[in-house]
């Protein structure tokens, strides 16, 4: 998953545009960009949506934004949209892996009352738009089967913890935001998902999303969430392996292949060991 773009269920046109943008992941949005009043709505337009993309077979992965579990509309969210097999739940304000559970046991009663296989539906958590949940990443690590990545938010947060602001005056983030983001980059890790950044919400300003992402994936982010089409390229570009790179990977993994006992090994004049092979090994399903 390179680009994940969010898309507000309730808008039939921007559900149009949002299937010919070349995103990898559609994000069906029900929570912070449809008001009160819409919701019923936008789970009926999601699930048509959904039903639309199933019947003409287009493979488009597409997950859904539910409200925070405890909002009173999780419930009604899961509903109307699990029966008709998204390919996952993005979950809010995530607390912990406890809350990961959660969803899943809710999903998994869903799930057997539309007779799809349980454990079909996966989990992505946003796991950083509370004060309390920058202390429970550590128990996202083997809390559920269902778990496909983590990803994290600073606007709630910034809400959350009162900040005036969470970019500074050059557009990057500031301390506290900068914490949440490097402490949920090693719960993925611990985890063993991807990593998956957080949206620039200056749509307008490329070079601001182009060094997000470059900075985004020299630390060991794999894609990033984007608000509207326009920002996909840059995202699919930046995020995409290079031919030299991919050629580099597959020479390392060759190298530890024919050589399954080395620690060490040299290609090309430099030294490689087992975490290098980790890292082509990374790289070459990314470029899968």
């Amino acid at each position: 998953m390179r680009s994940l773009l969010f898309v507000p269920a309730d808008s039939s046109r921007k559900l149009a545009r949002a299937k010919d943008c070349g995103a990898d992941v559609l994000i069906l949005d029900l929570e912070d960009s449809v008001a009160a009043d819409a919701k019923e709505n936008a789970r009926r337009s999601a699930a048509e949506f959904l039903q639309h993309l199933k019947q003409s077979d287009s493979g488009q992965p597409v997950l859904v934004r539910i409200n925070a579990l405890d909002s009173g509309l999780a419930d009604a969210d899961l509903d109307a949209v699990v029966p008709v097999a998204p390919r996952g739940i993005m979950l809010p304000k995530s607390r912990s892996g406890a809350d990961v559970q959660h969803l899943g046991a809710k999903l998994a009663v869903r799930e057997a009352e539309a007779a799809r296989d349980e454990g079909s539906t996966g989990i992505l958590p946003i796991v950083t738009e509370t004060a309390a949940s920058i202390f429970g990443m550590a128990n996202y690590s083997g809390s559920s089967t269902r778990l496909m990545a983590l990803t994290w938010g600073a606007e709630d947060l910034a809400a959350a913890i009162g900040a005036e602001s969470n970019r500074d005056e050059g557009g990057g983030f500031t301390p506290p935001f900068q914490l949440a983001r490097n402490l949920m980059l090693f719960a993925a890790a611990a985890a063993v998902v991807d990593p998956i950044d957080t949206v620039c919400a200056n749509f307008r300003d490329e070079a601001l999303l182009r060094r997000e992402c470059i900075e985004a994936r020299r630390d060991g982010f794999t894609g990033k969430m984007a608000i509207h089409p326009d920002q996909v390229g840059i995202i699919n570009e930046v995020f995409s392996p290079s031919k030299a790179a991919i050629e580099h990977a597959r020479a390392v993994v060759a190298a530890f292949a024919a050589a399954p006992d080395a620690g060490v090994l040299s290609i090309s004049g430099q030294m490689i060991d087992r975490p290098h092979l980790r890292q082509a090994e990374r790289l070459l399903r990314r470029a899968e």
